[in-house]
């Protein structure tokens, strides 16, 4: 076989472009310390890596979000434990108030005391987070949750409760809406509120209101409806939780200023019913803890000379004693949820860095480096290529005018 020069210099110059190539190649994995440099190295390898990388993405996302969760709940946390402390002193005043020795100026500055302590109760229920979001709005983190009323206070937000992916398959709420912690409290027997009928024409309304005898105190709803003739105005009291409505008091006479006395209750109503006008009396199966408050300031403010008045301020003392209980159960179950998501943070935090070590273990075996096989390698591959350029060169060197020079 005639082998041309051309041809003798194109062969070997591929040849050895080749083998320097394949050198370069194991130069840079030893560089980098990496088998696979691009997919078309180990194409199986490749997309396995991609799928770890991506895992691996997610996993360093989750412990993020877990850093901002626990954050927020730790906030919630120790809002809830301040709320709790304040209710604690909250009982503490009602103690305080049962006192008879006490004067009603001295109740008086205690209803101004509770005044300040359902100010700072607003206040917590309105606390925000490091970035000016409200933790207890629902979703409506930019929607101050509680204003503050004569009443209590009014909930603004929503029932919503903001959740935070956490985990592949779970999703963990990093708050609770206002409502469901303030205003979601069983109320004690004998809670109620009143209320002039929305189609009355007359002024009547009630201007007090209060226990008498807790014993006697049902639960039920209650309409006083007016009557008003030449004669005179009457009144009667019905029981509005039956059905058809049960009458308790019939055509009694209405003295402006008087007190009505039904069920274990008194209501102090003043001014001019017009007929068919009706008050009504509805016993609260939920109240908010701030309505509570505000009722118990109220009455502390109301003269407590003589009996009546007396076991009327019992009897307020005693429910919102209960209400107040109440309202601490439902923070502390609320707490208590608390407490539990931050302890599940924890246990995935720990499942987090162990996924972190199963996918650190499983790139490394895809793509790490045999340095000392690469390295025997790299020196053969070396000594191979120093062989071909010398080869080459006294191959190159031949010629038929050498003999005959010679």
């Amino acid at each position: 076989m005639r082998i041309s020069t051309s041809g003798l210099y194109e062969a070997s110059t591929t040849q050895m472009s080749t083998m320097q190539a394949q050198l370069a190649k194991t130069q840079m994995q030893l560089g980098a310390n990496k088998r696979v440099l691009t997919p078309s190295d180990d194409p199986v390898a490749s997309s396995r890596m991609l799928e770890i990388s991506q895992s691996q993405s997610m996993n360093t996302q989750f412990s993020t979000n877990r850093t901002s969760a626990r954050n927020s709940l730790a906030q919630v946390d120790s809002t809830l434990t301040n709320v709790t402390n304040l209710m604690t002193n909250v009982k503490t005043l009602i103690v305080r108030a049962g006192n008879p020795s006490l004067s009603d100026s001295d109740r008086a500055s205690l209803a101004t005391e509770l005044d300040g302590r359902l100010q700072d109760l607003v206040g917590l229920a309105n606390t925000t987070d490091g970035a000016g979001s409200y933790l207890f709005s629902g979703y409506q983190i930019g929607t101050k949750p509680f204003t503050q009323t004569a009443t209590g206070a009014t909930y603004n937000g929503d029932q919503g409760q903001r959740d935070v992916q956490v985990g592949a398959s779970r999703a963990l709420s990093i708050s609770d809406s206002g409502s469901s912690i303030f205003e979601n409290n069983v109320a004690a027997k004998g809670t109620f509120h009143t209320a002039a009928d929305a189609a009355n024409t007359g002024t009547a309304a009630v201007t007090a209101s209060s226990i008498t005898d807790l014993t006697q105190v049902t639960g039920h709803n209650y309409s006083v409806k007016f009557s008003v003739t030449a004669a005179g105005t009457t009144y009667d009291v019905l029981d509005t939780s039956s059905t058809p409505p049960a009458t308790v008091q019939s055509a009694q006479p209405y003295t402006d200023g008087g007190a009505i006395n039904f069920g274990g209750l008194q209501l102090t109503v003043g001014g001019t019913p017009a007929d068919g006008d009706q008050l009504t009396v509805s016993s609260a199966r939920k109240q908010s803890i701030f309505t509570t408050l505000a009722d118990l300031a109220q009455a502390l403010r109301q003269p407590a000379g003589g009996s009546a008045a007396q076991t009327a301020l019992t009897n307020a003392l005693t429910v919102a004693n209960t209400n107040v209980t109440n309202a601490m159960d439902n923070v502390l179950a609320v707490h208590s949820a608390v407490g539990s998501r931050l302890q599940e943070l924890d246990t995935l935090d720990t499942t987090g860095d162990q996924n972190d070590v199963r996918y650190a273990s499983a790139m490394s075996d895809l793509q790490d480096l045999d340095m000392v096989k690469t390295i025997s390698l790299y020196s053969q591959q070396q000594v191979a290529f120093q062989a071909a350029q010398k080869s080459f060169t006294m191959m190159s060197g031949l010629s038929l005018f050498n003999y005959i020079n010679g």
